[in-house]
């Protein structure tokens, strides 16, 4: 671990805030963009949408673990430099992307090319103490944040310009992260906590299999899955739930999601360093996990607009679970194997991502529109609830038998 120094940190963060803005630019013209492009209904777009987040979500599940080893074998900066100037690159192939299959094929890239949050990750770990380390986690749900107040804001406003006018803003920050990274951010991974590349860890079930000599990680593994499936009933279906059930237009979406992110910085930039410590790893999970399901359960049920900017405030208190829970696990890791707890980390996000929204956002195409087997837009946050309070029941089972 580095000598303590709040510099890296800052700059680590700094580069995640201007991915994660982005990736939130994008966000609002989504559900417009497949609509016109494709000629589809708002349900049918959703339903795109989702095999549209898959081609990215494929991809990074198997890559990530390789790219998680890659980083303890070569070090963070090299890995997380490839993975900026890939998704500039990505960013301005979608602003000339003519058809949408071609949007699946820079979909592909972007997710062949997502490591920054994984690298990122095992930077945070290297540099941190083991007290701090959940804390210090957090900051990657306030660059979560701060991503989504400005990203969605910037894209909705800035889509009054061309529908594709948030993709080529989105590809200057990340070539411009790409620069701040190259000139300012220390290589993190010192050469004696270096480890030598193995293949059998470098796909994603090695790495969630090597996980097997710590048998508290794997475990926690099933409510980490759990909780990364049920947000989809909210990340992925946000736009188009809003859009369907208020007629919120593209300004309103991202001024929306600006909300959220603030909400989000608020919990994992300052409430998180106050209530994990008091109440340690334990049951600042459950109590996380109970409020993403009285959210989700709000979400669900919301019949007027000032309903969801509201509910918004107890769904985003669940954010202090994902911190503890990854601390949890990274207090059970040596060191020098930070990348591979990361790139398994990223693995099961991306299973999630893959699972997640086909499953959700077809379950809002089937539950909306004139062909819906039942009218019932609120359905994947019902979904999602659920799947909530299966994580909190198998949370409890693990740690009782754990003690």
């Amino acid at each position: 671990m580095l000598k303590p120094d709040k510099k890296p940190l800052i700059l680590i963060f700094i580069t995640l805030l201007i991915d994660v803005i982005g990736i939130g630019i994008i966000i609002p013209i989504i559900p417009k963009l497949l609509e016109t492009l494709g000629n589809y209904s708002l349900s049918e777009a959703s339903s795109i949408g989702s095999w549209l987040i898959f081609a990215f979500a494929f991809p990074q599940f198997l890559l990530s673990p390789f790219i998680g080893s890659l980083s303890d074998k070569f070090g963070r900066r090299p890995v997380l430099l490839i993975a900026l100037v890939g998704l500039g690159l990505d960013y301005i192939f979608h602003a000339l992307a003519p058809s949408i299959a071609l949007l699946f094929v820079g979909r592909i890239i972007a997710g062949i090319c997502g490591a920054s949050f994984t690298t990122a990750s095992a930077y945070i770990a290297d540099i941190s103490t083991p007290e701090k380390r959940s804390q210090n986690f957090g900051l990657i749900g306030v660059a979560f944040g701060l991503g989504f107040i400005l990203g969605p804001v910037i894209g909705g406003l800035t889509s009054t310009w061309g529908q594709r006018a948030p993709f080529w803003i989105a590809a200057c920050l990340s070539l411009v992260n790409a620069l701040l990274c190259y000139f300012y951010l220390p290589e993190s991974l010192i050469l004696k906590n270096r480890t030598n590349f193995d293949w059998k860890r470098a796909n994603p079930l090695g790495a969630l299999l090597h996980l097997k000599k710590y048998p508290l990680v794997l475990k926690l593994m099933v409510p980490t899955l759990l909780l990364y499936l049920a947000s989809h009933a909210v990340q992925s279906n946000w736009a188009f739930y809003t859009k369907y059930k208020f007629n919120w237009d593209e300004q309103m979406i991202g001024f929306s999601l600006g909300v959220v992110g603030v909400m989000i910085a608020i919990v994992q930039g300052g409430l998180i360093r106050i209530i994990i410590p008091k109440l340690g790893n334990e049951k600042s999970i459950f109590i996380g996990f109970v409020f993403y399901f009285i959210g989700m359960l709000l979400f669900a049920l919301a019949n007027q607009s000032w309903m969801m900017f509201a509910f918004t405030i107890v769904y985003t208190m669940g954010g202090i679970s994902g911190p503890a829970l990854q601390g949890q696990m990274s207090l059970s890791i040596p060191a020098n194997e930070q990348g591979k707890l990361s790139g398994a980390i990223a693995g099961i996000m991306s299973i999630s991502a893959i699972i997640g929204p086909l499953l959700m956002n077809n379950l809002f195409a089937i539950c909306t529109g004139k062909n819906a087997i039942i009218e019932l837009p609120g359905a994947p946050m019902l979904l999602g609830s659920l799947l909530i309070f299966i994580a909190v029941i198998s949370v409890f089972v693990i740690f009782r038998n754990n003690k």
